[in-house]
């Protein structure tokens, strides 16, 4: 059985066996991420999400195809029923996961977007106690706590405005407006993330990496291929500087980075990996600004401070040896 799981580390910040230092391979991750908003919003500008969404996660499958069925066929193979069906499962939350995160940005700015969107990691704290059976700490119960602040500040910032103080519209324009519905969105793609996040855990520790994220990008690819077309959309007739976006997204944010997360696992420890994607909300505000001419306003920028504050207390949360 080809072996590539996550291996424990002694040293957490031991190089060895690295081509290149995992803190290189790291910032080049983040920086690749980092493009996703800014791809997404080049493709809206054409493209429905929803056909966004089906192409990045189906060109990442069809790339992870050979290579599975080449070098992984024993793996697959060896999965059973249980295994099988939690992948599947997995795949369900990652293609909700997109759909909602990607048509986010159609209403919202990217800063916002994406800062709430990285609320996944708080998610799952909230409830693995229910699937996961394990309590959460203290720190995980004050990151949650800042995080759902600097959420409602996001939220006030992209419907709120300064003059002589704060202005408001009502409770139900402010809930209705197009900035709070991108909000909510990305939150509900946190939500689902936070779903395929708890499955992984449970499933990656008895198989391999690449049968499992091809097996969960081919379910995704599925289903919004079937909620594209039941949505009466197309995958073709696009130009082909948009299929170059979809290309570039299944290549940098979905394989390069994500693949690079889970190598640098075995020469970091999953708390400065996990802490590390921090970086991504805060490179793709800075691309925005530079790209999108995006300027995101004071309030935003206390909630998405806020936001990553909180996260990261979870993430540094004290082992329970208890």
């Amino acid at each position: 059985m080809t072996e590539d799981r996550i291996l424990p580390i002694d040293n957490p910040h031991s190089h060895d066996g690295a081509d290149i230092p995992p803190v290189i391979g790291l910032t080049l991750a983040i920086l690749a991420a980092s493009t996703a908003s800014i791809l997404i919003r080049f493709a809206q500008s054409e493209a429905p999400s929803l056909v966004i969404a089906a192409y990045r996660l189906s060109i990442a499958s069809l790339i992870l195809s050979p290579v599975l069925f080449v070098r992984y066929r024993n793996d697959l193979q060896a999965m059973n029923k249980r295994e099988v069906s939690l992948t599947l499962i997995s795949g369900v939350f990652l293609s909700i996961h997109f759909v909602t995160w990607i048509t986010s940005l159609e209403y919202t700015s990217v800063a916002s977007s994406v800062v709430l969107v990285q609320t996944a990691p708080l998610f799952v704290a909230l409830l693995s106690p229910i699937i996961l059976r394990e309590r959460p700490s203290r720190s995980i119960i004050v990151g949650l706590i800042l995080a759902l602040i600097g959420s409602l500040i996001i939220g006030l910032s992209d419907a709120c405005s300064w003059g002589d103080g704060l202005r408001c519209p009502s409770m139900e324009a402010f809930l209705g407006g197009s900035a709070m519905k991108g909000d909510l969105l990305a939150i509900a793609g946190a939500a689902a993330g936070a779903g395929y996040i708890m499955i992984g855990r449970r499933v990656r520790g008895t198989v391999a990496l690449i049968p499992y994220i091809t097996l969960t990008y081919g379910t995704a690819s599925v289903v919004l291929i079937v909620l594209m077309l039941r949505a009466g959309q197309t995958p073709f007739g696009y130009s082909s500087q948009t299929y170059l976006w979809f290309l570039l997204l299944a290549l940098l944010p979905q394989l390069f980075a994500h693949s690079t997360y889970n190598w640098a696992l075995r020469y970091l420890s999953a708390a400065l990996v996990s802490i590390s994607q921090l970086g991504e909300p805060v490179s793709s505000t800075i691309l925005a600004y530079f790209i999108l001419k995006e300027i995101p306003t004071p309030l935003r920028i206390v909630g998405a401070v806020i936001i990553l504050t909180g996260i990261t207390v979870a993430s540094l949360r004290p082992t329970n040896n208890t």
